[in-house]
């Protein structure tokens, strides 16, 4: 503050002694006007001085200068000097951050605010093939060109990653994730999933021979035993009893072996070109009926039909999953609960088809795993029910083939709600429906 006093002062200092010239020599017009020029003289050739010192290498000392100008000098050198370290920190921060991504077997790309490349790791140019001196600034999708990529990433839901082909090499299978971050900027990770996707087809290949393989002796260990019931006149009565067990066992065994095709089948097999526009508010009633069929009068099934358009989708495979969740509510619900199938409209113009229980619910550590292979809560009355723990996993690879997902809400002593929403997009509008 004091610098910008000592200015007012020289400033009022030459002002009144030039005046005071002026008058003497008759002029005291002239005399302040030439004390106002020398203060004016004086600021421009500090300016001068400025703006050539800010011209003038970073390293090169500021100027020398008096008052109000030397502590604006000084200011401004301490500023210059506290940008140029921390712009130092930040660059060994972003050459350290580089240097971590360098190190990383997967793929990480930057894109701006446009979705164009800004800078991507050597692992990205293995991976997708880039070259860091031509391909900065262009568009990501000049380089991954799938068209289940394109839509991935137009929609921008980056909830779940994409698996992809190499565009480098088509043997190889890519995992795809993009993050926002930023003002609207992306970051993608790129992981090699080939091994992974190889075991899990190796997997499914077992799954699905083993499957096959089992299918002809069961029908003949079947037939044999059936056979021998029907003719047990002479047979013992431990024998009947043993007989009525491997038959059971045998036909459980058959269930299994249905069901693994089945699960097998929606994980290999590509989405079917014989998709239509089906009722859902009429299968919702078929499964109702079904359901009352296996209960055999042990539960109240109702059925609440509070949605009329129709859903794009396979119907048999849509039925199946349906089943799946009605015979499970049949199975494991106590007898004499209320089940209802509910179809009803879901968040912006979607639908849902809701299997409501009030038995005694599922504790919340459960819900997560309800869907893998063979989970059961209560293994005992799972194998005493007849069950072969793949219900729920059919269940959910179908809605993913139909693009729609299962929600499961539930509290122990509360029942259980089993949601399938479909999305708009697998929605018939009420006109074309008419």
């Amino acid at each position: 503050m004091h610098y910008w006093l000592n200015e007012l002062w020289r400033l009022a200092y030459l002002a009144v002694c030039f005046t005071i010239l002026g008058t003497l020599l008759g002029y005291p017009g002239w005399g302040l006007a030439l004390g106002l020029a020398i203060h004016l003289a004086f600021t421009l050739r500090h300016l001068r001085r400025l703006y050539r010192w800010l011209e003038a290498p970073v390293e090169q000392r500021p100027p020398d200068g008096e008052g109000v100008w030397g502590d604006l000098f000084d200011r401004l050198y301490r500023y210059q000097k506290g940008q140029q370290q921390l712009q130092g920190r930040l660059r060994s921060v972003l050459k350290r951050v580089q240097e971590s991504a360098e190190s990383m077997s997967e793929g990480v790309v930057m894109l701006d605010s446009r979705g164009c490349l800004d800078w991507w790791n050597s692992a990205a140019e293995r991976l997708v093939g880039l070259d860091n001196r031509h391909d900065r600034g262009h568009h990501l999708t000049n380089y991954l060109r799938d068209p289940a990529f394109i839509r991935y990433f137009r929609q921008m839901d980056y909830s779940e990653p994409i698996t992809i082909g190499a565009p480098t090499n088509e043997a190889r299978t890519l995992s795809c994730q993009i993050t926002r971050f930023g003002d609207d900027e992306r970051l993608l990770i790129i992981r090699d999933v080939t091994r992974l996707q190889r075991l899990e087809q190796t997997r499914r290949d077992f799954v699905a021979n083993v499957s096959h393989e089992l299918r002809t002796p069961l029908t003949v260990l079947t037939g044999y035993v059936e056979t021998w019931q029907d003719n047990d006149g002479a047979l013992p009565a431990s024998y009947k009893r043993g007989l009525s067990r491997m038959q059971e066992q045998t036909v459980r065994m058959q269930h299994l072996v249905e069901d693994l095709l089945t699960l097998s089948r929606l994980e290999t097999s590509e989405r079917q070109h014989t998709e239509r526009s089906i009722d859902m508010a009429a299968l919702c009633e078929q499964i109702a009926e079904d359901g009352q069929e296996l209960s055999a009068g042990s539960h109240e099934i109702s059925c609440r039909i509070e949605e009329t358009r129709r859903v794009f989708g396979d119907v048999e495979e849509l039925r199946s999953a349906l089943s799946n969740l009605i015979y499970n509510a049949v199975r494991y619900t106590p007898p004499g609960c209320h089940i209802t199938v509910r179809y009803r409209g879901w968040d912006k113009d979607g639908a849902a088809v809701e299997v409501i229980d009030d038995g005694d619910g599922i504790s919340p550590e459960h819900l997560p795993r309800l869907t893998e292979r063979f989970y059961r809560i209560d293994k005992s009355r799972s194998l005493a029910s007849g069950g072969t723990g793949l219900g729920l996993a059919i269940v959910k690879h179908v809605l993913l083939r139909h693009d729609a997902r299962l929600d499961i809400d539930s509290q122990p002593g509360e029942g259980a709600c089993f949601r399938c929403i479909f999305p708009a997009t697998r929605m018939e509008a009420e006109a074309a429906s008419a």
